[in-house]
């Protein structure tokens, strides 16, 4: 399983920088939503980590399949919209609290 992360350029410099591998940049909406496709496609991808703002600016279907998402399992960082929070995505993911 890996990791990607998508948004700016700034999002993901520190992710580059931790590592992460499958870093992809993209300043447009349509970028964004291209991309996105392309990751739930991946399978290898187990986590996707998103700016919150980005992802706020998805369509609505496109949301609504991130946010129910398992495989992967997308995590909105920042901005007013994150949808579930990390632990409720990893138990989701998981099937177990693991903070109990």
């Amino acid at each position: 399983m890996e990791i990607a992360v998508i948004g700016n350029s700034e999002f993901i410099l520190g992710f580059r920088l931790a590592g992460i591998q499958k870093t992809y940049a993209a300043e447009e909406s349509d970028a964004i939503a291209d991309l996105v496709t392309m990751v739930l496609d991946d399978a290898e991808v187990g986590i996707l980590v998103m700016n919150g703002e980005d992802m706020a600016k998805l369509p609505l279907r496109m949301r609504t399949t991130l946010s129910d998402s398992v495989k992967p399992t997308v995590i909105a960082i920042g901005g007013e919209e994150g949808g579930l929070s990390i632990r409720e995505r990893i138990k989701r993911s998981v099937g177990v609290d693991l903070w109990k």
